[in-house]
C-alpha cells in the first residue's frame, strides 16, 4: 500500500469495497507503527497514517457515512458519553463535538438539566411551551465561540453544582456527535511520543514458559511520571477507550500526579494510574492500567486491590489481538506484583463470558486458563480438565456453548508460589464488612450520618492511640472516615502497640496523595487481614 496521498487515491475505489480496504489498511498500519520490523516501515507506517483524513474526506458521503465510529481521522464518533468524558471531551476537543438532536430521546431529562441554568426572566419563555429544547439552546449560546454543546458544558463546570450537574447530564443521556478531523485523539493519531522506536526483529513474542516465576520477578524499571506527563498518559488513555465507545472509571477520575509506568521490553509500557482522592473506593485500591507498544496504545484493565490479591482483568483492542496479548497479560500481573506484593489474582466470569457473549464466543476462558487461572468451583475446575484434555487431542475441538457458558459460571484465580490460603479474602466479604460497617454506625447513633461518622472515627482513634488529627490533610481525614466503620467493628482496642500503629498509618495512607502506599500497607497488615476475615466469617455462618 502506498505511503503517499496521491499513489493512495489512485489505487482506491469509491465504493463500498474502497471502505472495506481504507479499513483494513487503517488497522495494518497502526499495527506496523506499534511493532515495526524496521525503522523505514515505521516511517513508512507514520506517514500513510497522516494522509488518512485527506483520503477519508475524498471519499463519497454514503462512504464516509459506512465509516463513522471507526476512530479513523476524518470521520466521527456517535456515542452518548458520561458527563465525565463530556466534560473531557468539551476540553480537550473545543468546538468539535455537538448534540446529535436526532438521536435524543428524552428531551424532558435535558430540560430538567437546563432549568438548573435559567435566569430568573428566562422561566417563563422556556416553560411556555413556545419553544423547543433545540431552539431555546441555540438561542441562549448564541454569541458563545464553539458548538452548544461547548457552552452547555461551560455552564456546568460550576463546581458547586457538579453533583447535581452530573447526575441530570447523565439522566438526560445525551447523545453526541464527535467530527474527529484530525484529531490527536483519533485512532489514526493517539500515541505518547515516545521518542526512537523499538525495532522488532523477532516477531511477536509468546507467553512465557514459567509464567508464574515471571510474574514474582520484580520489576526495576517503575517510574512516577511528571503531573504534566501523567495528564497526557491520561488524555491518552481516555482517548483510547472514547473512540470505542467505552470510557471507565479507572481513566475518567485518574490521579495526574500518580501514574506509574514500567518498561517491558521491546517497546512495550505498563502505564497504571491512581484515583483521584475524592474517588477512590473505601476499602480497595483500584487502579488502572494502559499497555503502549513504540506509545501507541493497544489495550487496557483495571485492577482492585484488597490485602494480598488482585480483581483485574485485561482488554486488547481489536487492531491488537492477535500480537502478544497473552504476553502483556502476564507483564501486566508482574507490574501490579512489584507495585503491591500481590500474590493472588482474580477474574471474574463476566471478563471470560458470563453475561458477556462476545468474550463468550471468542473462548476467552481459554486465554485465561492458558495463562494460568484455574476456576474456583470444584465442578467447573473438572470440567475445565476434561476439556482442556480434548483440545490437546485434537486442535480442532471446539466446546459447545453450553460448555462455555458452565467454563464461565465461576471466577477463577490465579495463584503465586508464594500466596497463602490464609490471606484469601472473599470478595463477597466486602459486601458482608459493609454490612458490619452499617450496623457500627447504627449501633453508636447521631442525629445525622455525618454524626454517626465523626463518632465512629473518634472511638477508633482513641482504641488506636491517635491523639489528634490536626497536622491530617482534609483528604486524609477524609480517607480514614472511609475506612473507620469496617475497622471499628473488629475492637482493635485489644491489639499490641505496633498492630496499631501500623493500622494507624494505613489509615492515613488511604487519603494521601498517592494511594499506591495504602495498597502495600494494606499487603501488610495481617492483623487487621485476619481479624476481618474473621469477622467476615463469623456473620455469614452466623
Amino acid at each position: 500500500w502506498p505511503s503517499t496521498l496521491p499513489r493512495m487515491e489512485r489505487l482506491m475505489v469509491r465504493t463500498s469495497k474502497s471502505v472495506k480496504a481504507l479499513t483494513r489498511r487503517h488497522s495494518e498500519q497502526c499495527v506496523q507503527r506499534a511493532y515495526p520490523l524496521t525503522s523505514r516501515l515505521h516511517s513508512d507506517a507514520v506517514d500513510t497514517l497522516s494522509s488518512f483524513e485527506d483520503c477519508v474526506s475524498k471519499l463519497p458521503a454514503s462512504c464516509r457515512k459506512s465509516l463513522r465510529d471507526s476512530g479513523i481521522a476524518g470521520t466521527t464518533i456517535h456515542y452518548r458519553f458520561s458527563f465525565d468524558v463530556a466534560t473531557w471531551l468539551a476540553r480537550k476537543a473545543p468546538s468539535s463535538v455537538s448534540i446529535d438532536w436526532a438521536e435524543l430521546d428524552d428531551y424532558e431529562a435535558l430540560d430538567d438539566l437546563l432549568r438548573q441554568l435559567l435566569l430568573p426572566s428566562e422561566d417563563e419563555f422556556f416553560d411556555s411551551g413556545n419553544v423547543s429544547t433545540q431552539s431555546w439552546l441555540a438561542m441562549a449560546s448564541a454569541g458563545y465561540s464553539g458548538t452548544e454543546f461547548d457552552w452547555l458544558m461551560a455552564q456546568l463546570q460550576e463546581r458547586r453544582m457538579q453533583p447535581v450537574f452530573r447526575q441530570l447530564y447523565d439522566a438526560a443521556d445525551v447523545p453526541l456527535i464527535w467530527t474527529l478531523g484530525g484529531s490527536e485523539f483519533s485512532k489514526t493519531f493517539n500515541s505518547l511520543s515516545a521518542g526512537k522506536p523499538v525495532i522488532r526483529t523477532t516477531g511477536f513474542r509468546r507467553r512465557p514458559a514459567h509464567i508464574k516465576k515471571v510474574i514474582s520477578t520484580p520489576l526495576t524499571q517503575i517510574t512516577r511520571l511528571s503531573t504534566a506527563r501523567g495528564t497526557e498518559m491520561i488524555d491518552i488513555a481516555i482517548a483510547s477507550l472514547a473512540v470505542r465507545h467505552r470510557e471507565t472509571l479507572h481513566f475518567n477520575f485518574a490521579n495526574p500526579e500518580e501514574v506509574y509506568v514500567a518498561q517491558v521490553g521491546e517497546g512495550i509500557t505498563v502505564a497504571v494510574f491512581g484515583l483521584l482522592p475524592e474517588h477512590r473506593f473505601p476499602l480497595e485500591c483500584t487502579m488502572g492500567y494502559l499497555i503502549l507498544s513504540n506509545g501507541v496504545p493497544i489495550g487496557y484493565g483495571g485492577s482492585s486491590m484488597v490485602f494480598k490479591q488482585a480483581n483485574t482483568g485485561v482488554n486488547i483492542f481489536d487492531e491488537y489481538r492477535g500480537t502478544e496479548a497473552a504476553y502483556f497479560w502476564v507483564q501486566g500481573m508482574r507490574v501490579y506484583h512489584s507495585l503491591t506484593n500481590c500474590t493472588r489474582y482474580i477474574a471474574n466470569p463476566y471478563q471470560f463470558g458470563a453475561d458477556n457473549d462476545e468474550a463468550l464466543r471468542s473462548g476467552a476462558f481459554w486465554f485465561y486458563y492458558q495463562i494460568g487461572f484455574r476456576p474456583v468451583d470444584p465442578s467447573v475446575r473438572q470440567l475445565a480438565i476434561r476439556e482442556q484434555a480434548k483440545r490437546r487431542r485434537s486442535p480442532k475441538y471446539r466446546c459447545d456453548f453450553a460448555t462455555l457458558k458452565r467454563l464461565a459460571s465461576c471466577d477463577v484465580h490465579l495463584t503465586l508460589p508464594s500466596a497463602r490460603q490464609h490471606e484469601f479474602f472473599d470478595e463477597d466479604w466486602l459486601a458482608t464488612g459493609s454490612k458490619l460497617a452499617t450496623e457500627k454506625l447504627g449501633v453508636v447513633g447521631g442525629k445525622t450520618r455525618k454524626t454517626s461518622a465523626t463518632r465512629v472515627v473518634r472511638g477508633l482513634m482513641q482504641n488506636l492511640g491517635i491523639r489528634t488529627l490536626g497536622e491530617w490533610t482534609k483528604n486524609e481525614q477524609a480517607g480514614m472516615s472511609a475506612v473507620a466503620p469496617f475497622i471499628a467493628v473488629l475492637s482493635p482496642s485489644n491489639w499490641s502497640a505496633a498492630e496499631k500503629r501500623a493500622t494507624s498509618k494505613l489509615l492515613r495512607a488511604k487519603g494521601a496523595k498517592f494511594e499506591l502506599p495504602y495498597a502495600r500497607l494494606m499487603s501488610e497488615n495481617d492483623k487487621l487481614l485476619q481479624e476481618l476475615r474473621g469477622a467476615c466469617k463469623k456473620d455469614d455462618s452466623g
